[in-house]
């Protein structure tokens, strides 16, 4: 029954050369100290300690439980225009190098890695811009409600689970897969010091306008000056950033 709700794993292509691998639900090579869920066993080092997991608590279950309704809904439309779970999970890292499992609404067609291989053999072009970006403007594999669901960013509302459980926070660095770090250079432990976020600086300056170095200089700074009014105030930028579906796609 389950598995028409949860997919075991979206994959999310690497292209390198011009080869696709697919991430591997792992552990990473960062020294990880969480358990086997991600979930960190000491809140003490992570960034805002206990005072930010306090209100990720919070705000995560009041989330879940105000927008159950359009949970509802999105299962629903999801289930009657096409084929495959209705979540699906990525691979991400996390505080200090724990792998955990990130979870959205499928947006995208269950073969989709194949799907991917064929635009590139047509697109050659729009492979580096996958290379450079992890992302493509006009992706193949989205469907139609996936389209709508990425444009709002309701597909990653699945993630107040992640926050409730403990593998990400509210607020924080966009998730990453293992091999994005290397684009973090030294700034990977500043990265691997707090929690992923549902939101963050990232998301309310322009989102997928902008290049993945200055995506890299947001979370940077996001953790070299973190407050909790800092994390209000980008909580409540979010949101008019995210009706006007300002660099989203």
């Amino acid at each position: 029954m389950w598995g028409h709700v949860f997919g075991d794993e979206e994959f999310m292509p690497i292209v390198d050369n011009g080869n696709t691998t697919a991430i591997a639900n792992d552990r990473t090579d960062f020294a990880p100290e969480g358990n086997s869920e991600g979930i960190p066993n000491d809140d003490r080092n992570v960034l805002g300690g206990g005072i930010k997991r306090s209100l990720d608590v919070v705000f995560s279950l009041m989330g879940i439980v105000f927008l159950s309704p359009l949970f509802l809904l999105i299962t629903a439309l999801l289930k009657l225009t096409s084929p495959g779970p209705v979540l699906f999970g990525h691979s991400r890292v996390g505080f200090d190098g724990t792998s955990f499992r990130c979870w959205k609404f499928r947006s995208m067609v269950t073969d989709g890695d194949a799907v991917l291989q064929r635009h590139f053999e047509k697109h050659p072009n729009e492979r580096r811009e996958w290379v450079a970006n992890r992302k493509l403007k006009n992706d193949p594999r989205v469907t139609w409600i996936g389209k709508v669901l990425r444009a709002y960013s309701v597909d990653e509302l699945p993630q107040l689970l992640n926050v409730l459980i403990g593998n990400m926070s509210i607020v924080g660095p966009r998730p990453v897969v293992k091999d994005e770090l290397e684009n973090y250079g030294s700034s990977a432990n500043i990265y691997l010091s707090t929690r992923p976020g549902l939101t963050g600086l990232w998301q309310t300056s322009g989102r997928s306008n902008t290049c993945y170095d200055r995506r890299v200089s947001l979370d940077t700074e996001y953790v070299k000056t973190w407050s909790v009014w800092q994390d209000f105030k980008i909580i409540f930028k979010t949101i008019p950033t995210v009706i006007a579906a300002e660099g989203s796609y």
